[in-house]
């Protein structure tokens, strides 16, 4: 890969994960709880939320060995759910606004692509690849985080949201969910390809329901 790829890789992850541990931050401050405000974890400053493995190298290494699925991770923001005012409630909102911020900025970034006929010619193939990478990533992110499996946010939502019967045993899984997490999108379809059985069924959906949601930010920022 060349500078000019990496570069407008590297860029629109930096800025995705920033935003969106940001708005985890941002939003468990507004229902109650300021323990990521007084870390100083409620910034657009990526050197705070940034994981040199996680969030760098671990992205990079899949790009280059041209992995069928990115898979990457900020430091979390920490929140007391103890501390919001309703915390059953409010947990689902401090959640939701990661992924919600990552929607955001992808819509965004599909109506700044419009702008980039207004930029010199030197500049105008890198700043809209950027811009697309950032639709992909963006969308990626917010999906890849909505999986029902704590502690992705899509758990923690699941978690506020069903009864009590079925949200304490699905939180029980939260010490283990990374190591579920790995098992399912690398470890499972390799074992099924040693099979000769097409085990990859969530990264299959992720970027179904990926691909679907691209489709409608193109559509309806008039880039289809």
């Amino acid at each position: 890969m060349t500078f000019f790829d990496i570069s407008a890789w590297v860029i629109p992850v930096v800025i995705a994960v920033t935003f969106h541990e940001a708005a985890h931050g941002f939003v468990a401050r507004m229902c109650g709880d300021d323990t990521a405000w007084r870390l100083g974890r409620v910034s657009f400053n990526p050197l705070k939320h940034i994981d040199p493995f996680g969030t760098i190298l671990l992205p990079g290494l899949l790009l280059l060995l041209r992995s069928p699925f990115l898979f990457g991770y900020a430091k979390p923001v920490p929140v007391n759910f103890k501390g919001l005012r309703n915390p059953r409630r409010d947990m689902v909102w401090v959640a939701a606004a990661g992924p919600g911020m990552n929607i955001a900025l992808a819509i965004l970034a599909a109506l700044a692509i419009h702008l980039v006929v207004f930029l010199p010619d030197t500049s105008i193939q890198w700043v809209a690849r950027n811009l697309q990478n950032a639709i992909v990533i963006n969308v990626l992110l917010a999906v890849f985080n909505m999986l029902p499996l704590p502690p992705l946010d899509g758990g923690r939502i699941a978690v506020g949201l069903l009864p009590d019967v079925l949200a304490r045993p699905l939180a029980r899984l939260e010490p283990f969910g990374m190591l579920i997490l790995v098992s399912v999108l690398f470890l499972v379809p390799l074992l099924g390809a040693q099979l000769g059985i097409d085990l990859s069924i969530v990264s299959r959906v992720v970027n179904i329901v990926t691909d679907s949601i691209i489709g409608a930010i193109v559509w309806l920022t008039g880039n289809a």
